[in-house]
């Protein structure tokens, strides 16, 4: 029997190259947002990554984009407080959102950015997907399970990155993808499929961006 949510195969080279090209040209950071009033113009599909603090986020966005510092990343968790709008060439936009899970900021921060978070997931018409980032090393922790909670109820169909998989033993690997199977299995609005990735290898990245490409 075909297990649930399989890791995505590897797309045809035609698909890949789609995707290569779209990340192979300019990007650019466009703006930090702070408000709903300060989202630029849905004028174009977009997608968004989600993740606790420190499960590689800015690293995996940087990977992608093959620039070393586009996303900034932080040893300060909730450091990145502002919804980040990056620009892949005219056609896509990557968003990135503030880290989850903090418990160094202060109560009243941590309510705004939910709110903003709610606001955004729920009323952005030009979002295509959010990418949740998940540590293979431990797959979904209850924290997790809260953002995609959110998504669900906001209706935005989410799919499951596993990032840092360079750094997972194969017997542990198999026990991890199980978790993550048998929680996602709770959540309606999750994508069926699973990406393996390292920022650090590559692995998993020519997937992604692909991924990404064809949902315009």
């Amino acid at each position: 029997m075909a297990l649930p949510f399989p890791l995505t195969e590897e797309p045809d080279p035609a698909i890949l190259e789609t995707g290569r090209k779209l990340f192979a040209g300019s990007v650019d950071f466009v703006k930090g947002v702070v408000a709903m009033s300060g989202l630029p113009d849905a004028d174009r599909p977009e997608v968004c990554f989600a993740g606790r603090s420190n499960v590689g986020k800015s690293s995996l966005i940087n990977a992608l984009t093959g620039r070393k510092a586009l996303a900034r990343a932080s040893n300060t968790p909730g450091r990145t407080q502002e919804i980040n709008y990056f620009a892949l060439a005219d056609s896509h936009y990557l968003v990135d959102l503030p880290g989850y899970g903090y418990a160094n900021a202060p109560l009243a921060k941590v309510q705004a950015w939910q709110a903003l978070l709610k606001q955004y997931l729920s009323g952005r018409a030009t979002l295509r997907r959010a990418f949740v980032l998940i540590d293979a090393r431990h797959g979904i922790k209850p924290v997790d399970e809260e953002i995609m909670a959110l998504l669900d109820s906001a209706a935005v169909t989410f799919q499951c990155v596993l990032t840092k998989a360079d750094k997972i033993k194969a017997k542990d690997e198999t026990r991890v993808l199980k978790q993550v199977r048998e929680r996602l299995a709770t959540h309606p609005a999750a994508f069926p499929e699973l990406i393996l990735t390292s920022s650090e290898k590559g692995t998993g990245l020519p997937t992604l961006r692909a991924t990404i490409a064809g949902l315009a």
